[in-house]
């Protein structure tokens, strides 16, 4: 009885189980190898993403969205404002840079739903 029981559970490998060596002579897991595919599949679609937002930016927003957008998030690599700095830059008030960032935001949103209901 034992012995059957070994048999069942003969094929069966742990993820932690090293499975081959790096170029360091470091032990590889199963769990290393998935777990890095994983990140890659995961840094190829935040990129995507990226070039999906910045699309997006330019073809669905009015210029003065994409500039409170681009501003109070720091797009480009700049620095993000508050909604108050960005209402004393363009002479506004802030519940109007408000009420602007959230209609670009939902613009944005439905640009990606649009996106995923073509696939």
């Amino acid at each position: 009885m034992h012995f059957r029981s070994l048999r069942k559970t003969a094929g069966d490998i742990s993820l932690s189980e090293a499975i081959d060596s790096d170029k360091d002579g470091n032990s590889l897991s199963l769990y290393d190898v998935l777990s890095s595919e994983d990140t890659i599949l995961s840094q190829v679609l935040l990129e995507m993403n990226v070039r999906k937002l910045y699309q997006l930016l330019d073809t669905v927003l009015d210029e003065r969205e994409r500039h409170i957008v681009r501003l109070r998030y720091g797009l480009g690599g700049g620095k993000e404002y508050t909604q108050r700095e960005i209402a004393q830059e363009l002479g506004i008030s802030r519940s109007y840079v408000s009420r602007i960032e959230k209609r670009a935001l939902q613009k944005l949103s439905e640009g990606f739903s649009e996106e995923d209901r073509d696939f």
